[in-house]
């Protein structure tokens, strides 16, 4: 038993009065305030990791070349962790546990942080970057299998503080997606510090964070009522694959994957063909698993393919935010704002965060009228809106990037740039809430989990390639990145909209 747990826990929280706070058990809080510095953590690194590579990891390189470069291995660092949060879930649900999944992802997700801040460190004392750049990658690795075992987790905690069918839940989730902003809008703060005094103090933050979170968990503990513990019959001690103790299998895998990770993140191009080599058969099972189901089964199975692509489509280029838009912003956008001139890190991060704790709770109050009038979207219609809005942001940002190469200053007004993030922000919320919900509702009982993993599958897959997609590299202007996605994202909701009725006709009754 982890030395975490109280003992006599699962026993007796099951004769214990729930206590709430506003009408939520007290557990809710913790988990709020836990995922809020994970996102801090999370989004501090995020914040300067593009700017921090063309900066210092690729200086050596001309300035396009490592720009280019930056931004494929940003979309495979994302690649591995949304990929990772798969396998991450399977472990918490089959052996581990979701409290210790959380404790190992936290810790290798603090291990990481404290790791790229001890190569930007070096580099800032004067040591040779080339030297060190393995500890670099050696940094994302570590982070994507933090990642891995923590993001999915805590999440699932949420839902099981709540009976099924309680109306508490729906809203506990809006209260814990808030925290996840929050800590996102904080982490602009830092981001923009770090990159004004010195890019380590970004990742010692991003770190810190991580560390703060894990105490508040460790406290709160006693609050989540025996949720989280392992299967009964599940123990790290028990023997497995080849006959190995079940704690030795998943050790050696976990210090196998972070290296692997590590170097097809050095290596995008490497990580792009192999995510389009392993695609074609996935697709292929999932669709002769399709074929197995009844009709109804069969029309929803493939429902979801559909969607999942769309989804593929706008997270892969949503995500641009912390590469290619991160880099425009520093480069083509005047960073005055009320007169104040603020750092890229901080603009390219503050105003979706900001955007979406103003804007979730007035989209979520449109769609209840809409549905009290019988004229809510369906879920595909909403992906419509959602991929709709991420293209006209991108027609903001390419009217940006046209107008910076026209004026003769090199710099563009920042209202192209608010905008952008705008309708990107629009387009989030018309499409992210609906997703898993959509999926959890189609998906036949006996394959819920494995939906949820394509889910997050298609997000790994397009983060892979939306550099590739989109043309990023040596020779690509602003202009030329930005139209080719605005096109590609306007054709993706045409298309889509094309298919609406077909689709909901194969969803038969499900919203």
């Amino acid at each position: 038993m982890n030395t975490f747990e109280d003992p006599a826990e699962s026993a007796s929280h099951v004769h214990v009065e729930e206590k709430t706070l506003f009408g939520h058990p007290h557990g809710l809080y913790f988990l709020f305030f836990t995922e809020l510095w994970e996102r801090f953590s999370f989004y501090t690194m995020r914040g300067i990791l593009v700017l921090y590579m063309v900066a210092v990891v690729f200086k050596a390189m001309a300035e396009e070349v490592a720009s280019g470069r930056a931004d494929g291995i940003y979309g495979a660092y994302l690649g591995f962790v949304y990929a990772s949060t798969f396998v991450g879930g399977m472990l918490a649900d089959r052996l581990l546990g979701q409290r210790r999944a959380i404790y190992i992802g936290g810790t290798l997700m603090a291990i990481a942080q404290f790791t790229l801040a001890t190569h930007a460190l070096l580099v800032f004392r004067g040591h040779d970057v080339l030297s060190l750049n393995w500890l670099f990658f050696l940094g994302l690795g570590l982070l994507s299998a933090g990642n891995g075992f923590f993001k999915p987790n805590i999440s699932t905690i949420v839902g099981t503080l709540y009976k099924q069918g309680d109306a508490r839940r729906d809203g506990a989730f809006t209260i814990f997606y808030m925290g996840i902003n929050i800590g996102a809008l904080l982490a602009s703060f830092s981001a923009g510090f770090a990159q004004k005094i010195a890019w380590h103090w970004g990742f010692i933050m991003a770190g810190a964070g991580m560390v703060v979170g894990q105490i508040i968990f460790i406290v709160g503990l006693k609050t989540l009522r025996g949720k989280g513990l392992p299967p009964e019959t599940a123990k790290l001690s028990n023997r497995g694959l080849l006959g190995l103790p079940n704690y030795l299998t998943l050790t050696v895998c976990v210090l196998a994957f972070i290296p692997l990770a590590a170097y097809l993140i050095s290596m995008p191009r490497v990580t792009q063909v192999i995510y389009l080599s392993l695609a074609a058969p996935v697709l292929a099972y999932l669709i002769w698993e399709a074929t197995r189901g009844t009709k109804e089964e069969a029309g929803r199975m493939l429902v979801i393919l559909v969607l999942c692509t769309f989804s593929m489509v706008f997270w892969g280029f949503f995500e641009l935010a912390g590469s290619t838009i991160t880099r425009f912003t520093e480069v083509a956008v005047n960073k005055n704002l009320f007169g104040i001139k603020f750092e890229a890190a901080f603009l390219a991060n503050f105003f979706n965060p900001l955007l979406i704790i103003g804007l979730s709770i007035p989209v979520a109050a449109l769609w209840t009228w809409l549905d009290r009038i019988r004229m809510e979207p369906s879920s595909p219609f909403k992906f419509v809106f959602g991929l709709g809005f991420l293209s006209l942001g991108f027609v903001m940002l390419l009217l940006g990037a046209m107008n910076a190469d026209s004026n003769g200053t090199g710099e563009c007004s920042i209202a192209y740039l608010i905008l952008g993030f705008f309708f990107h922000t629009t387009g989030e919320l018309c499409l992210s809430p609906v997703g898993l919900s959509t999926i959890t509702k189609l998906s036949p009982a006996r394959l819920v989990g494995m939906f949820m993993g394509v889910w997050f599958l298609a997000s790994s897959l397009g983060n892979v390639l939306a550099p590739w997609v989109a043309g990023v590299g040596p020779d690509a202007t602003f202009v030329d990145v930005f139209k080719r996605i605005a096109i590609i994202t306007g054709v993706g909701a045409f298309l889509l909209l094309l298919l609406v009725r077909p689709l909901k006709k194969m969803m038969y009754g499900v919203k």
